[in-house]
């Protein structure tokens, strides 16, 4: 069953059009392919050659979707705003960990973009948009062994403290940065990408802000070297892995952000990965309500359907509520955020913590209304339920970016 309604009375044709291409490709492509790779025991064979993830990524990239939110002057989709967040549910509906497969991939091309420097873009941004094979493959290395959440309440380390710096470190030499250091297993994509926008850290008696830099590093590069695949609970498609830094250099031009500014999210249009996050989760959250309904119109308890009684139907409609309210937050958020001249970005996080919080419920309550079956791998819900579980943590844990949030609302009052 598909619950979508579209309350835009207004909506474009061209995103209705988007709407249904993207859906069929959900239901297609992404459903199967996680699902099959969320049943392999060992990760490797994930990312191992002749695996179905690679035939995800060429059909992906074939049809664009890989450069969704690359400016279509330099040939990608233009997704952005509503767009974006039409693409980005869809995309979840049909799997949280392909859709962050895809949507990482893309990250460090569209920081370069963002750049407008014409040799960068030309260099890579180019050739990532015209690829077809899934050759160029893109990360966003941040968590730290020792730092994960804390980078985000870091931004308002106004004294600089060096306990609250990053441990991969860029030394500047002339006309290059030499990079040393680890991202720990949680880099998305981390073994499989090609190219990565590393947050590190340029000087650290200055603490997590002021000695921030952020960089974007081909990581074919002497001195890169990667872990093994995580092997973990939810999310199972998306690769994630450890990244190691030895002396590796890289030229001044590669470094985005410079270390001696504020260092603010790259890429932050539209809420940056907060707000993609509640976008592809308000998604989770509709599959897991349809998942739900579907099943209550065919399990007979009592002698007769379970959405006939009347707590199951009490139960239905609150988790379409959460739905439709996610859709509406997280839709507005990232409509502003691409429009407006100064990002809000506490409604972003807002769209996070209360999409990932919500599609986790929603996702528990339909499993707990399939009862025992709800357990078992047959049926798609329990995927669905360790897919959210994860989301409350990644992109820095709900309770963390709360703070932020709150800094930031209060900043704005």
């Amino acid at each position: 069953m598909d619950t979508y309604l579209e309350l835009e009375t207004r909506l474009p044709d061209e995103y209705r059009t988007l709407k249904d291409n993207v859906h069929r490709f959900a239901k297609e492509v992404v459903r199967p392919t996680a699902a099959a790779l969320d049943q392999l025991a060992d990760p490797q064979e994930a990312i191992a050659p002749g695996s179905v993830l690679w035939d995800f990524m060429k059909k992906a990239y074939r049809l664009g979707y890989h450069a969704a939110g690359i400016p279509s002057a330099m040939g990608g989709l233009g997704l952005s705003g509503l767009g974006m967040h039409i693409f980005l549910e869809e995309m979840g509906w049909g799997g949280a960990d392909l859709a962050l497969t895809l949507g990482v991939a893309s990250f460090p091309f569209g920081a370069l973009a963002a750049t407008g420097n014409k040799a960068l873009i030309d260099q890579f941004v180019k050739p990532f948009v015209e690829d077809r094979e899934a050759r160029f493959i893109g990360c966003w290395p941040v968590t730290e062994p020792q730092h994960g959440s804390d980078w985000a309440m870091g931004l308002f380390d106004e004294g600089g403290k060096p306990d609250m710096s990053g441990h991969v470190v860029a030394q500047r030499e002339g006309d290059s940065y030499v990079i040393n250091g680890q991202k720990a297993a949680w880099v998305s994509n981390g073994t499989i990408a090609t190219h990565g926008l590393v947050i590190l850290i340029a000087d650290p008696s200055r603490g997590a802000v002021m000695g921030r830099g952020v960089a974007f590093v081909p990581l074919d590069l002497p001195g890169v070297s990667k872990g093994k695949p995580l092997n973990k609970l939810g999310q199972r498609a998306l690769n994630q892995g450890e990244i190691f830094f030895d002396n590796v250099r890289i030229a001044r031009q590669y470094m985005l952000i410079a270390p001696d500014k504020p260092a603010e999210m790259v890429n932050s249009r539209g809420g940056g990965p907060n707000g993609a996050l509640g976008a592809i989760f308000t998604g989770v959250a509709r599959a897991a309500l349809e998942a739900a309904i579907d099943y209550c119109k065919t399990r007979i308890q009592g002698g007769k359907p379970i959405c006939e009684h009347q707590l199951v139907q009490k139960r239905l409609f609150e988790m379409f509520t959460k739905v439709e309210t996610c859709r509406l937050l997280s839709r507005a958020a990232m409509t502003y955020n691409t429009e407006a001249p100064i990002p809000a970005m506490e409604y972003a996080i807002a769209s996070k913590t209360y999409c990932t919080q919500a599609a986790f419920e929603v996702a528990s309550d339909a499993l707990q209304l399939f009862g025992g079956n709800g357990l078992s791998k047959e049926y798609p819900v329990e995927k669905i339920f360790r897919d959210a579980r994860a989301a409350l943590i990644e992109d820095g844990t709900n309770d963390v970016l709360s703070l932020v949030g709150a800094h930031l609302v209060l900043a704005r009052a």
